[in-house]
């Protein structure tokens, strides 16, 4: 996935943009939150929805570990129906269909994020808050359109084919 992104493109480590957009398409489940959270045992209760002990980290630990099977497709459509439901409709079905992407600004970023995961990030990938919003608004337009490459969200099985 990482180069289906451009990652792959540059010399050297994964760009702090880029960890932000992977960091993005992973947060439900490294936040603990949601059924994918309690499979891969990063529910922040510490039980799963049975009430049994599931651990602490996912196997494999990291983005890499938690962005695999089906949690990528999961974090991909909790993204874009967070876009959605702020009012940026019009501009993630331009991300997903095959035709040219809308840009969007930072500060509708930071509106359709919110702050737990505008400040989540902002740790995660030691960005100043207003250069990580300037650069998500440059890169999740084109990221969103090369995971949609058909038109639509991909399967988990074409997903995970991008990895």
């Amino acid at each position: 996935m990482y180069n289906t992104l451009g990652g792959g493109n540059r010399g050297g480590g994964m760009s702090p943009i880029m960890l932000g957009l992977m960091g993005l398409l992973a947060y439900r489940t490294l936040k603990g939150k949601g059924k994918l959270a309690d499979m891969l045992g990063t529910n922040q209760t510490g039980t799963n929805q049975t009430g049994s002990d599931v651990g602490n980290a996912p196997a494999g630990g990291g983005l890499g570990g938690v962005l695999g099977g089906g949690s990528l497709g999961a974090g991909l459509k909790d993204l874009l129906d967070r876009f959605r439901q702020s009012g940026q409709e019009e501009k993630v079905q331009s991300w997903v269909s095959t035709g040219s992407n809308k840009p969007i600004a930072p500060n509708e970023i930071e509106q359709a994020l919110g702050e737990e995961r505008i400040q989540w990030l902002v740790e995660q990938t030691g960005m100043p808050r207003d250069q990580l919003l300037h650069g998500l608004s440059g890169e999740l337009p084109q990221a969103i359109d090369k995971l949609t490459p058909d038109g639509r969200i991909p399967t988990d099985e074409e997903l995970a084919r991008l990895q």
